[in-house]
């Protein structure tokens, strides 16, 4: 079983990395110190448990669990917390289990054990649709502010700012920002809920970051369209979602 430790404290990488060390059967494939460079390092080493600390600077560990989740073989995740039991509750629904600090050798060798038991197919439900007051990115601090995007061995991190909108593609969902483009495996109306505030849509199949918009114009034919920025181009509006769209980005 190979091990991921997360956490941006050295000594407390240092002492799991030493803990994990004594467990048979157990390898660590490496570390890391904060949330952005634990997925970076997953999408590369693809280990089997990540030991995620929650509270770190920049990307939480709340956060980069609910991206972890999302990999097409998501590892499993143990998070380690000084929070009580009952901060825990919320926890559990986006992990395989918790290591209160410090950890005791006894409590890290029950808890990859029960995580060696856990599906792939368990590992991605884990996260991938929590209840927000479970737990989520929302619930503990704020919603994501980057999407992760799988780029052959890497996961590449774009900020919520810098998206233009998002587009249903099959079963895809297209991501344009101004550098381009990707396709991502997350559902259009899974993206609505948890950016609501920040996009609206402006047909069945696309929403719009409400400040990446140019304008407001029509066509020879008289239908709606928004005007994106960066010279990114044009999206149709359908009729029954002008009024809202109009509402949202004109006061209307």
């Amino acid at each position: 079983m190979r091990l991921l430790i997360v956490d941006d404290e050295p000594l407390a990488r240092e002492r799991l990395a030493a803990l994990v060390a004594e467990l048979p059967g157990a390898e660590l494939a490496g570390t890391a110190a904060t949330g952005e460079e634990a997925l970076l390092q997953a999408g590369r080493l693809r280990p089997d448990v990540v030991l995620l600390d929650i509270r770190m600077p920049g990307m939480g560990g709340l956060e980069a669990a609910h991206h972890l989740a999302r990999l097409p073989e998501p590892p499993a995740v143990i998070f380690t917390t000084a929070y009580d039991e009952h901060a825990l509750a919320a926890f559990e629904a986006q992990a395989a289990g918790y290591l209160l600090k410090p950890v005791r050798p006894e409590r890290l060798r029950a808890a990859l054990e029960r995580a060696r038991r856990l599906t792939r197919a368990q590992l991605a439900g884990i996260g991938g649709a929590v209840d927000p007051a479970a737990g989520t990115p929302a619930a503990s601090g704020g919603r994501r502010s980057r999407i992760a995007v799988r780029l052959r061995d890497e996961l590449r991190l774009i900020p919520l700012a810098e998206i233009l909108c998002f587009v249903a593609d099959q079963k895809y969902t297209r991501l344009r920002h101004a550098g381009g483009e990707y396709l991502i495996e997350e559902p259009l109306k899974a993206l609505e809920d948890e950016f609501a505030p920040d996009f609206v849509r402006v047909h069945r199949n696309a929403l719009v970051a409400l400040t990446q918009v140019e304008g407001l114009e029509r066509d020879a034919s008289g239908h709606l369209l928004v005007r994106l920025r960066h010279g990114a181009g044009t999206l149709a509006v359908s009729r029954r979602m002008a009024g809202e769209v109009q509402r949202r980005l004109l006061g209307l």
